[in-house]
């Protein structure tokens, strides 16, 4: 696959996030922990984060955020490259053979 200069700046954006969480992070109302809430399996799992590891989860989830934008820009590149071939090929005539065409009995 030929690969643009925009399309390989996407792609190694996206391998340098080397850390990524998925869901959301909401404090506990008069309790010293997070609730750190993910859906999972067709459920929202929870689990509940010490309050010093919340800021390293909220950078995660950016990440994770981050790379989902990324990959949403990738894809939509890449259709509108395939689209893009498709019309130039459509406008193409197909190439012309050398018997004709059959005839009717």
């Amino acid at each position: 696959m030929k690969y643009t200069r925009t399309l390989r700046q996407l792609l190694d954006r996206m391998a340098r996030i080397e850390r990524m969480e998925r869901g959301k992070v909401c404090r506990m109302t008069g309790r010293g922990h997070y609730n750190h809430q993910t859906w999972q399996g067709g459920r929202n799992v929870v689990r509940y984060v010490p309050a010093h590891q919340a800021p390293a989860l909220r950078v995660a989830i950016e990440g994770y955020k981050l790379f989902m934008k990324l990959a949403e820009q990738y894809a939509d590149a890449i259709i509108r490259r395939t689209r893009a071939q498709a019309a130039s090929t459509a406008k193409r005539k197909p190439p012309r053979t050398k018997g004709g065409r059959p005839r009717r009995p």
